[in-house]
C-alpha cells in the first residue's frame, strides 16, 4: 500500500536491532567497538545539531528515552550531572554503565511523570526521537518544558511529503495520526507533525525561542529555549505594565500544571505591534503570546500561557517589545495556596454616601466591606461576599500592607435585590466570616 511505503525502513531497522542486539553504538576507552544500528558518527552528528557545550561542568542534563545511553554517556564526560530514564529498564543501558564506570543516575519514568517536584530541574534536556512515539505529544512537551530551565533538544519523525511527493498541507501546522500499526507495522508509532506542527507545539508547550536547526530526510531537529536573551537594544524605551490578571477569572492566582492564561495590560510604547514583537516573560522564563490587541488609544493587552515548571509563590510578570528592555514588574501567584485563618467584617459602608451599615439599591450601587485576615493572595476567584444568600461581584480589592490589616473590598449590589435588612458575609476558601447586618434601601 502506498500509505505504507514511506515507513518501509521501519521493518528493516526493526530486523537490523534483532540481529546486533544494541541500538547505539559504542567506542570503549579500552579501544572495544561495539557496533548497533545508529553508528557512532550518526550519533555524534545528531546531538552537533543543537548548541549544547562542550563543557558541561556545573549542569544538570535529563535524557529522555535514554535506550542504551550513548547520550547520557556522552554528557557526562563533558563533565554534567546526568539523570536518564526511559519506560523500560533496558539491561544494555546497565551494562554500558558498568563497562564505563558511569555514575548517571538511570530511573524507570514515564514522561507524563516528569515533575520539577520530584525529579529537580535541568540546564539541558534532551529528547530525541521520542516525541512521535506519543499518544499526547503537546502533553509530552510541556512536562518536558517543565522540567527544563534552558535547553530542550527536541527531534522526530516528521510528516514531509504526500504519497512520496511534497504538499501544501505539509506546509501548515497539521499532524497525521495512527491508530493501530499504520506507522510501520507498530503500535508505539502514534503521530507524525509536520515542521511547522511541531515548532508550534513546542512554542505552545511554553516555550519562549524554538529555532529549526536541522532538516533530513525523515525527521528535523529543533532547538527550544525557554528564556528570551539579553536586550540588545537596551536604550529602548521600556513598556509600563499596567496590570496582570487570569484572563478568565480575573484574579491574581493561576497555577503551573494547568492551561492557566494571563492577560497583562501595557502602554508607553509606539508603532502597531505584533505576536512576534511581544516578549511576555512570568519569573524570568519567556513564553510566546497567544494574542495581541489594542485597547484604548495608547494601551494594549496581550494574553500568554503561565510558563511550565515554575516555583511554587510570588512571580514578576514582565513584558519586552522585540529586543528593547523590560518593563516594570508585577507580581502574580503561583501555586500559591490559601492560608487557613479566620476572616471577619470589621465594617460595612454605601460605596457612594459611606453610610454605615446600608446600601441605596439602584444602577451602579456599591457596598464597601472592610475585611480582615485576607491573605496578599485574595482575589476576585477565591473571595466571595454573598448578601442573604446572592454572591455579588467584586469590584475592588485593596491592597494588602500588612499580615492580618483590613482591606476593603467593594462588590456591586443589583438593583433587584429585595429591600429589607439583609445578613453580609465573606467566604474565603474554606473560612467564612459571621455575618452582619446591612440594611437594603431603594
Amino acid at each position: 500500500m502506498p500509505g505504507r511505503d514511506r515507513f518501509r525502513h521501519v521493518p528493516a531497522l526493526r530486523e537490523r536491532l534483532d540481529a546486533l542486539g544494541w541500538w547505539h553504538s559504542f567506542e570503549l576507552p579500552d579501544g572495544t567497538r561495539i557496533e548497533g544500528v545508529v553508528s557512532v558518527d550518526h550519533l555524534r552528528t545528531r546531538l552537533a545539531q543543537f548548541p549544547i557545550p562542550d563543557d558541561l561542568r556545573g549542569k544538570r542534563v535529563l535524557d529522555i528515552g535514554a535506550w542504551d545511553g550513548w547520550y547520557s554517556f556522552e554528557l557526562e564526560r563533558r563533565g554534567a550531572e546526568v539523570v536518564a530514564i526511559d519506560v523500560w529498564d533496558n539491561p544494555r543501558f546497565h551494562e554500558m554503565r558498568a563497562r564505563l564506570g558511569s555514575h548517571v543516575d538511570y530511573r524507570m519514568l514515564d514522561v507524563y511523570d516528569l515533575d520539577p517536584a520530584e525529579i529537580g530541574r535541568f540546564d539541558v534536556v534532551l529528547f530525541l526521537g521520542v516525541l512521535y512515539h506519543l499518544k499526547h505529544p503537546l502533553l509530552a512537551l510541556e512536562r518536558v518544558c517543565a522540567v527544563t530551565t534552558d535547553l530542550a533538544a527536541v527531534d522526530s519523525f516528521v510528516w514531509k511529503a504526500r504519497r512520496g511527493r511534497p504538499s501544501r498541507i505539509t506546509r501548515r501546522a497539521v499532524m497525521e495520526f495512527f491508530e493501530s500499526d499504520e506507522f510501520g507495522g507498530q503500535t508505539d508509532n502514534w503521530v507524525a507533525p509536520t515542521i511547522p506542527c511541531l515548532m508550534a507545539f513546542c512554542r505552545t508547550a511554553g516555550f519562549a525561542r524554538v529555532e529549526l536547526r536541522n532538516v533530513l530526510p525523515t525527521s528535523a531537529a529543533v532547538s527550544c529555549t525557554r528564556r528570551w536573551g539579553e536586550s540588545s537594544n537596551a536604550a529602548a524605551d521600556p513598556p509600563r505594565l499596567v496590570a496582570v490578571l487570569h484572563n478568565t477569572n480575573f484574579g491574581i492566582n493561576c497555577s503551573s500544571r494547568r492551561d492557566d492564561h494571563l492577560t497583562a495590560w501595557f502602554e508607553g510604547v509606539g508603532g502597531e505591534m505584533t505576536r512576534e514583537l511581544i516578549r511576555p516573560e512570568v519569573g524570568g522564563f519567556g513564553v510566546v503570546p497567544i494574542h495581541v490587541g489594542r485597547e484604548g488609544d495608547a494601551g494594549w493587552q496581550t494574553t500568554f500561557r503561565v510558563p511550565p515548571g515554575l516555583p511554587a509563590g510570588w512571580q514578576d510578570v514582565r513584558i519586552r517589545v522585540g529586543e528593547g528592555p523590560p518593563s516594570n514588574p508585577l507580581p502574580v501567584a503561583v501555586d500559591l495556596a490559601l492560608p487557613d485563618a479566620d476572616v471577619t467584617i470589621t465594617g460595612v459602608a454605601d460605596g457612594a454616601t459611606w453610610a454605615p451599615n446600608r446600601v441605596s439599591v439602584g444602577s451602579g450601587a456599591t457596598l464597601s466591606v472592610w475585611v480582615e485576615g485576607l491573605p496578599e493572595n485574595a482575589d476576585r476567584a477565591n473571595l466571595h461576599v454573598v448578601l442573604e444568600d446572592r454572591p455579588l461581584e467584586i469590584t475592588y480589592i485593596g491592597p494588602a500592607e500588612t499580615d492580618r490589616a483590613v482591606r476593603q473590598v467593594n462588590a456591586l449590589v443589583p438593583a433587584d435585590v429585595p429591600l429589607a435588612p439583609a445578613q453580609l458575609r465573606v467566604i474565603l476558601g474554606s473560612r467564612e466570616s459571621p455575618s452582619v447586618d446591612v440594611d437594603v434601601r431603594p
